[in-house]
């Protein structure tokens, strides 16, 4: 049996205001183990205290810092220009054996280099969940660009499947696409003895966690609910005002660990989640899950989790007092979460992607994109 090609150097880029950045250090952490460096360029806002801390403390991870807006911001064109004309001359001073793009735009770039891009979520399917309808004209120029960047991949990935067939129809076809499920470390999740409480996390301000519809029944639930997460538009700086809830603010790694360890219920009836970092996080917590019903939670959680219509307050409500009510029923499943949880580790992850990028290091790359 062949040996499988590793990289030695990955070029992979990050923005610092989402999930993608605990998935790229996620990963950076398990490709390690089979030697493979990687250069992390970043994009969106300068990084937190806390996100150069887990930077330094990853041995082959360097990081490479900018605050080129991304490209689902208001009028991000000039500076996705200019990020682009600076990625170049990282690969330049890399040399990287390939490159991993998680923005949509710069698969198109003449990298010279085996290129796979991350399909994580987008604006056009965020409009379609959310809205309900088509994006506007104004996201045309949005739309040209991606499909012309996820066209030029040699690879195209999503986490899930349903993702997957949203992109293929928004923007396809690609030159050759795979499913690859997020996953994270068990070792940074804990169990602690459940206390009687509902905790949610995530971006309070994205109309998309749907986290507002939680804290308008909150009021009606017999337990309390506590709230985590970035409550600030990170370009308007708009706050998000939450009702009758404790709302936590943005929390540390490692006080999130805590509170996913002592909550019973972990609530997140979102419009549009293509994997769900934080449930998975909840899972490996042994919170019981309510999620909102969408295709890409049920690939993921199957009866793993309950599921309500993100569009019903009187159905998130009853769904939580049920299992408030039913103590059975609530440890049952926790388990179910746990188990399915396991499905979902970084390592897997990174085995996945390394079938991958062996495959892309192995063929020919085409000379014009």
């Amino acid at each position: 049996m062949r040996t499988p090609l590793y990289p030695s150097t990955i070029l992979m880029t990050a923005d610092t205001v989402g999930s993608v950045w605990t998935y790229a250090l996620e990963l950076t952490r398990a490709m390690a183990t089979q030697g493979t460096n990687v250069a992390l360029a970043t994009m969106g806002e300068p990084m937190s205290e806390e996100q150069r801390a887990q930077a330094e403390s990853i041995p082959n991870l360097t990081v490479y810092e900018s605050e080129y807006k991304l490209e689902w911001m208001d009028n991000p064109w000039e500076d996705v220009k200019k990020a682009g004309e600076w990625l170049l001359q990282l690969r330049d001073q890399v040399q990287p054996d390939l490159i991993h793009l998680n923005h949509l735009s710069y698969g198109s770039l003449d990298w010279g280099k085996p290129v796979l891009t991350v399909i994580h979520s987008c604006v056009l399917s965020w409009w379609r969940a959310v809205k309900q309808e088509e994006a506007p004209k104004k996201w045309n120029k949005y739309r040209e660009m991606v499909r012309k960047g996820l066209q030029a991949a040699d690879t195209v990935v999503a986490p899930t499947q349903a993702m997957m067939h949203q992109a293929e129809e928004l923007y396809g076809p690609f030159k050759h696409s795979a499913v690859v499920y997020n996953g994270r470390g068990q070792q940074y999740f804990q169990f602690g003895r459940k206390e009687p409480f509902v905790f949610s996390l995530g971006r309070v301000w994205d109309e998309a966690k749907n986290i507002q519809m939680l804290a308008h029944i909150a009021s009606a639930l017999q337990w309390p609910v506590y709230i985590a997460g970035e409550g600030r538009h990170p370009e308007t700086g708009e706050a998000m005002e939450l009702d009758n809830v404790h709302f936590l603010g943005q929390l540390t790694n490692k006080e999130v660990t805590d509170w996913l360890s002592r909550a019973s219920i972990y609530a997140l009836p979102a419009k549009y989640e293509p994997f769900g970092l934080t449930v998975l996080e909840a899972a490996m917590s042994g919170c019981a899950l309510v999620v909102g019903k969408t295709e890409s939670m049920a690939e993921v959680w199957g009866n793993a989790a309950r599921y309500v219509d993100p569009s019903s307050a009187d159905e998130l409500r009853d769904t939580i007092e049920n299992l408030i009510d039913d103590e059975f029923c609530r440890n049952i499943m926790a388990c179910r979460a746990v188990k399915r949880s396991h499905g979902y580790t970084a390592d897997q992850m990174a085995q996945d992607y390394s079938y991958l990028y062996g495959q892309l290091i192995e063929a020919p790359v085409s000379v014009s994109k």
